[in-house]
């Protein structure tokens, strides 16, 4: 790809459009962390059910699998800010149903659920569609460090969402509900505000009503077809996350207040890379870089498997955050750049598909696979498994490996 000058990070948190698509996806960023602790705690203290706890990542999980080239075909057939506050719209009036009823006392188990599905309904059409306005956005040559902002405010929401939904959780069960309901309307606002800076996709034509066209394209791709693979297998094998109670309790005897340090820690050093990458994007080789990131997230899974020190612990779980931001960046940007307009909606839903998927199937992978072989066994070999398949791809996908530069 052509060599384009770089645009800074001031520059682009001066342009409003920009600016109001970090506040729309903060926001819903915020929203969407306080809503996963106060559905999480209502549930259990509902029923006391741990097995209904776990069913609330799969509510909110199906959606997204049963209606991916729906909400693809939706991204590119129309306008994709309309598209987003349309999900926006919803997620707000499913928080003022979640918020109606936490305060009138009358809301059930089969009420929670049935919210959590409308949540991942609106997630599953408003993720892709998002991920596939941001170019539309960034100016040419910025859009790696537009991403590096945007992580970066998702990181923050990450971090201090779920100690805003507990505290608010704490004061009365309604409130949490009561927040998301105003962030996701201000978040609507915002979106409203934004304006594209190429013309959004066409209406008709064979190609806008294939919604099937992402998955073609995508095998047709090997660069693209290696990127989503790449984070399928790596998050699969990698996601150690599922572990951090036992870590907590059993091993490194930090308690709740530690699980909750070890929780923040992967996105404290996400957060700290995307500080970097924002100033100074990757220009050279990131088809290497994005490797020599998950080897790195295999190698501090390894660590932190291994481990018996809690600050040795928190500087793993810190690097492990910092290397999937690198890959993350580039990923994102690489798939969004090599992608038609028109296309974007589509790729990027099958692209929000694998990502789900991984987090899901690789949460339960490693908990199996801890109780078949030990809690350190799993984290280990997750980070081995995760190095491997970073070598392996590296051979199966040399364009990918190649890649110079993105923008």
């Amino acid at each position: 790809m052509a060599s384009i000058a770089p645009v800074s990070a001031g520059t682009l948190l001066k342009q409003p459009s920009f600016l109001f698509f970090l506040l729309s996806r903060s926001l819903t960023r915020f929203a969407s962390q306080i809503g996963a602790v106060a559905i999480g705690w209502q549930i259990y203290a509902l029923t006391g059910s741990a097995f209904d706890l776990g069913m609330v990542g799969l509510v909110q999980f199906l959606p997204t699998a049963l209606l991916v080239f729906v909400a693809g075909h939706a991204a590119d057939r129309f306008e994709r800010k309309r598209v987003v506050q349309l999900c926006q719209l919803v997620e707000a009036a499913t928080a003022l149903f979640l918020c109606w009823g936490s305060y009138g006392g009358w809301i059930a188990e089969v009420h929670i659920f049935i919210a959590t599905f409308v949540l991942g309904m609106a997630g599953a059409f408003e993720s892709p569609t998002i991920a596939a306005l941001l170019p539309l956005i960034a100016p040419q040559g910025s859009l790696q460090r537009a991403t590096a902002l945007s992580s970066a405010a998702a990181q923050l929401a990450t971090i201090t969402g779920p100690a805003v939904g507990g505290l608010a959780y704490a004061v009365a069960p309604g409130l949490p509900y009561g927040i998301m309901l105003a962030f996701w309307l201000l978040a609507m606002l915002f979106t409203g505000g934004i304006v594209v800076t190429e013309p959004e996709p066409a209406k008709h034509g064979e190609m806008s009503d294939d919604i099937f066209a992402g998955v073609r394209f995508i095998r047709g791709n090997p660069a693209i077809l290696g990127t989503i693979s790449l984070d399928l297998f790596a998050v699969l094998f990698g996601g150690v996350t599922a572990l951090l109670p036992i870590y907590a309790r059993d091993i490194l005897d930090a308690g709740p207040m530690g699980l909750g340090i070890l929780r923040a820690a992967p996105a404290v050093g996400a957060l700290f890379m995307t500080t970097i990458l924002a100033r100074h994007a990757i220009d050279r080789r990131v088809g290497l870089r994005m490797f020599q990131a998950v080897i790195v997230f295999g190698i501090a899974t390894v660590v932190f498997g291994l481990s018996h020190w809690m600050w040795l612990s928190l500087l793993a779980l810190a690097a492990l955050g910092a290397a999937d931001t690198i890959s993350v960046v580039i990923r994102f940007s690489l798939v969004q750049l090599s992608t038609p307009n028109e296309m974007r909606g589509r790729v990027g839903a099958v692209n929000f598909l694998f990502i789900n998927a991984s987090n899901y199937l690789g949460q339960f992978e490693s908990g199996v696979t801890a109780a078949l072989l030990g809690t350190v066994a799993s984290a280990v070999l997750g980070g081995v498994a995760t190095v491997a398949v970073a070598l392996l791809w590296m051979k199966l996908f040399p364009s990918l490996r190649n890649v110079e530069r993105l923008e």
